[in-house]
């Protein structure tokens, strides 16, 4: 079992880090503890988010776990191709530069590990034939 955590871009973090934290410090001096309190779980659910998208291979399949969310799973088999792409669309994957992977007859996910070599790697050695591309 290999397990790939995901590519984080930190412009995404730092930008949400602050819009959340100029609300909270806004309804903290308005004393608005409701609004507060919503705000505090909202930053809960991202920070879940962030801990528990992961990318497993294993049994020769890709599974793919974001947050409590999306659980899904590939035959490493039916990829065909693995295309690294830069793209503005953040899930499951929090990073811009992104791997769409490609499989069955038209089927599409799009993820970001961290270590995107080792992930293609470790895909290869099980299917030797899925082509990759980078359109970046």
């Amino acid at each position: 079992m290999e397990k790939f955590r995901p590519k984080i871009n930190l412009l995404f973090v730092l930008t949400l880090s602050v819009i959340f934290g100029l609300i909270l410090a806004g309804l903290f001096y308005n004393k608005n503890w409701i609004g507060f309190s919503f705000i505090l779980f909202a930053i809960g659910i991202f920070i879940l988010m962030f801990w528990t998208t992961y990318y497993i291979i294993e049994d020769q399949k890709l599974k793919i776990k974001f947050c409590f969310l999306y659980n899904f799973s590939i035959e490493i088999q039916n990829i065909k191709k693995i295309s690294q792409m830069l793209i503005h669309a953040n899930l499951p994957a929090f990073s811009y530069i992104k791997l769409e992977i490609f499989y069955n007859k038209f089927d599409r996910i799009l993820i970001a590990p961290k270590d995107e070599t080792r992930f293609i790697e470790a895909v290869k050695r099980i299917n030797p034939e899925i082509e990759i591309e980078s359109r970046i």
